[in-house]
């Protein structure tokens, strides 16, 4: 049986040398390599073209834009993060980036290996008893999306939402807009039924995915 071959990509030099030593102990891995930062990445999957490259998120430089160039340049690479990072959100923009795995720092050696061994053979594996978290992270970013696509403000409501971005209170946007804070509170509660969220800061993350308040977005403004 062939060897699957690995490369390790952390700033914490201890646990670099710790995992770098246990795996070359395994029979079934093969270490190329190990750096500790983000372009080290990009320089072991290019040189070394690892089977999978585990990488830390919290490391020197743009860890996120490394796992998109590695899954988009080097198609036989698969990239799996290996995290202290309980967030979600993390969770989603390393995936979306292209990691296909998500292990959490504080897993077993047993559980690492069995992480690689399914990555490796194409296959998604995420921490058990973190994976549902990120999964109803992922419905959710999807139906935000789909809701992004479908959904579409009038002006005043463009205006409520570009000064919600920039962090006014209701009082701030009435005054601002020279309506009464009843009505702002009006188009709250329209801006949460079009969106389908449930409060004024995930009308915040839908008007994002919107584009709303970027160039080249609906320039909601037109203030």
């Amino acid at each position: 049986m062939d060897k699957i071959s690995v490369a390790f990509v952390d700033d914490h030099p201890v646990l670099l040398t710790g995992l770098e030593a246990l795996f070359k102990a395994e029979d079934k891995f093969d270490v190329k390599a190990v750096g500790c930062c983000a372009d080290d990445a990009l320089e072991i999957a290019k040189t070394h073209e690892p089977n999978v490259i585990i990488v830390d998120l919290n490391m020197p430089g743009r860890v996120l834009e490394a796992i998109s160039r590695i899954s988009a340049r080097h198609r036989a690479t698969r990239v799996l993060a290996f995290t202290a990072s309980t967030s979600v959100e993390n969770a989603i923009a390393a995936l979306e980036a292209g990691c296909r795995g998500y292990v959490l720092k504080g897993s077993s050696q047993d559980d690492l290996s069995e992480a690689i061994t399914k990555v490796h053979s194409n296959d998604t594996y995420i921490t058990p008893g973190f994976s549902n978290k990120v999964i109803d992270g992922l419905r959710t970013a999807a139906l935000r999306r789909a809701t992004a696509q479908s959904c579409r403000l009038s002006t005043r409501e463009e205006q409520v939402v570009a000064l919600l971005l920039r962090g006014k209170t209701n009082k701030e946007i009435a005054d601002k807009l020279s309506i009464s804070d009843k009505t702002v509170k009006h188009y709250m509660t329209v801006l949460m039924q079009k969106m389908n969220v449930r409060n004024r800061i995930e009308v915040v993350l839908a008007a994002q995915e919107m584009g709303i308040g970027r160039p080249g977005g609906l320039q909601s403004a037109r203030m």
